[in-house]
């Protein structure tokens, strides 16, 4: 399943919207380090791969914008155990 999900530079901030439902991934940027805060879906749309589409476009974003990632939020940071071909972004 996709989702359009929007990118807020300047809330710091990929969300979108499902079945009417706000989901977001929170982070910060200093210095080209991204950090992933928060990631936030609720649980009436849980369970769906949005979790991991929000990280995922994080994690694609920083790749294309050369920055380094610190994954805070412990979800982020299982998503990319999972998926290898992420972890050169790690710091």
């Amino acid at each position: 399943m996709s989702f359009a999900i929007h990118h807020d530079r300047a809330a710091h901030r990929f969300e979108t919207q499902v079945d009417g439902v706000h989901c977001e991934l929170d982070y910060t940027l200093v210095a080209g380090v991204l950090t992933i805060t928060h990631t936030g879906v609720p649980d009436e749309v849980g369970g769906r791969g949005i979790a991991s589409a929000l990280v995922q476009a994080t994690m694609d974003a920083a790749r294309a914008e050369g920055w380094k990632v610190v994954p805070a939020c412990s979800y982020a940071s299982a998503w990319i155990t999972r998926h290898p071909e992420y972890r050169d972004l790690c710091r």
